[in-house]
Order: C-alpha cells, then sequence, then structure tokens
C-alpha cells in the first residue's frame, strides 16, 4: 500500500516557471497533528541532480513513517547557470510553502528546510536568505553533509573519495561561482557567513574522512557559538552521501535511525510563528 502521493506543480521564480514536486501522507498514513513542511534540496555539486533524486533521499521516510508534508524544487543547475539562481529557486519554493501551508496540510510555525550535500549548502543559504530578508521564519534546518565552503579545508584538500573528491569540488564550485569577483556572499558560500545569530535550530551527520566534514563540523560550532541549538552525528567513513548510495549498510540504517529520532524532536519541540 502506497503511503504517500506525489503531485507536480509548476510555481513562479526569478528564471520563470519552475517545478515543484509535492510529497505529501495519504489519510491511511495519519498524519501527525501540526504537520511540518518540509522543503527539501537535492544534492549534486549545484551542477547536477533533478528533483525525482527525493526517492532516495532522507525526506522521503518523513512522509512515509511520518506524515510530513515535503515539497522539492527543480532548481537551475551551475551549468547552465550560475549563483544566485539556484538559491533563488530554493528561497521561491520556501515562499510558496508558506504562502500555501493551510493548502497543502501543514502548520505555519513548523516550516524546515533539508537537503544533502550541496543541497545542504543550499539549506543554509536559504536559512541565512530568510533570516535576512524577514519573509518566512524556519523552525529546524538538516544540511546533511553540506557543501559550504569553496576554500580548501583540512578535509577537502588532497581528498580522494569515490563519491566526491578534490578534483570534482573545485570543479563544482567554479561553476557555481563563475561571474563573481572577489570573495563570494554568505548566501553562495556559507561558510563566508560571520554572522549565525537567529538562524534556525540545526541537525546533520557526516563522516569522518568525507571531504565536507570539516566545514560540517565547523558550520556547527559557529551556530553553538551563537547560542542555536545543535546537534551533530559523525561516522567513521569517508563516503559522501554513504546513507543514500549505500543504504543497506550498518552505517546507514545507524544514521539514517539516528536522523529520524532528530527530526521527531525537532517536530515536537521547535516552532517559528510567521510575522503575517
Amino acid at each position: 500500500m502506497k503511503h504517500y502521493t506525489v503531485e507536480k506543480r509548476y510555481i513562479p521564480s526569478s528564471g520563470g516557471k519552475m517545478k515543484l514536486l509535492v510529497l505529501r501522507p495519504v489519510r491511511s498514513a495519519k498524519p501527525r497533528q501540526n504537520t511540518p513542511g518540509i522543503l527539501w534540496i537535492h544534492g549534486g555539486g549545484y551542477a547536477t541532480g533533478m528533483a525525482e533524486m527525493i526517492y532516495m533521499s532522507r525526506a522521503v521516510d518523513l512522509v512515509k513513517k511520518y506524515g510530513a508534508v515535503v515539497v522539492t524544487p527543480e532548481y537551475r543547475l551551475a551549468g547552465k547557470i550560475p549563483y544566485p539562481a539556484a538559491l533563488e529557486d530554493c528561497y521561491a519554493s520556501l515562499c510558496y510553502l508558506k504562502q500555501n501551508a493551510f493548502e497543502l496540510g501543514v502548520a505555519s510555525d513548523k516550516i524546515m528546510v533539508g537537503g544533502e550535500s550541496a543541497g545542504g549548502g543550499l539549506t543554509a543559504a536559504v536559512c541565512m536568505a530568510a533570516r535576512d530578508r524577514g519573509q518566512v521564519n524556519i523552525a529546524f534546518q538538516m544540511p546533511l553533509y553540506p557543501m559550504l565552503d569553496d576554500r580548501d579545508t583540512e578535509s577537502s584538500r588532497d581528498n580522494h573519495g569515490i563519491s566526491w573528491n578534490t578534483r570534482r569540488n573545485h570543479a563544482a564550485w567554479k561553476l557555481y561561482l563563475r561571474g563573481i569577483k572577489g570573495a563570494p556572499p554568505p548566501y553562495a558560500a556559507p561558510a563566508r557567513q560571520t554572522d549565525y545569530a537567529g538562524l534556525p535550530p540545526a541537525y546533520t551527520f557526516v563522516g569522518d574522512r568525507e571531504a565536507f566534514y570539516c566545514e560540517t563540523l565547523t558550520y556547527i560550532e559557529n551556530l553553538q557559538k551563537a547560542g542555536i541549538p545543535v546537534a551533530v552525528d559523525v561516522y567513521p567513513t569517508g563516503f559522501h552521501a554513504f546513507d543514500m548510495l549505500l543504504p543497506f549498510r550498518k552505517i546507514s540504517k545507524q544514521a539514517i535511525t539516528a536522523f529520524e529520532a532528530q527530526y521527531l524532536y525537532a517536530a515536537e519541540h521547535y516552532t517559528a510563528p510567521q510575522k503575517e
């Protein structure tokens, strides 16, 4: 028996109409009261990927198991157009989620954002943009092993990982940030942020030998220093996106269980009422 439905919608963004997938539980799934609405952003180094990656993401189980509502955008990729296209598409999706919360069946004070890899980087960037623009309040963020720093770190330098490595990282950032003169803004490379106050509570996990290990921990540390509630789990692997690519492994099952527990805690404890 299928526990959720998928609807394809087209919403306005700065680049024109954009495809958005909406995943909602069926009635038999018994959605929780005060249902969270989650903007989930796919990965792919800002340059590849598609909205349909939602089906292998952590978010799909939040719909099937716990009755969440998830929207995921087909944002513009860096191969065709660089920053800020992807950010603006994701932010437009966030605004759509807020504006249509009642129709989608979600609580407007339980809007969350999450994603893997570059989707995690866009998660952080969207949270920063939402804080600074003051249009949408976000209750919780889930930037999983996020791609945040265009500069080399201890873990991204000389990294030879199979699924992601230094060479791919350099190429992806060069493509995404082309046209920017000087240091990129935090909305493009969130590790450049210097003010973490007022950002949403966060949870993430990451492998201890993968390229994004250091920037993930630095992001969490900076949030914590700003007084933001955070949690992070570190797993002994260098395989980037191990939970998606190798979901059958014991370590992946551990990560999935911990992630879902953190989501359930956030759904019960974190709210962010909207201003209007």
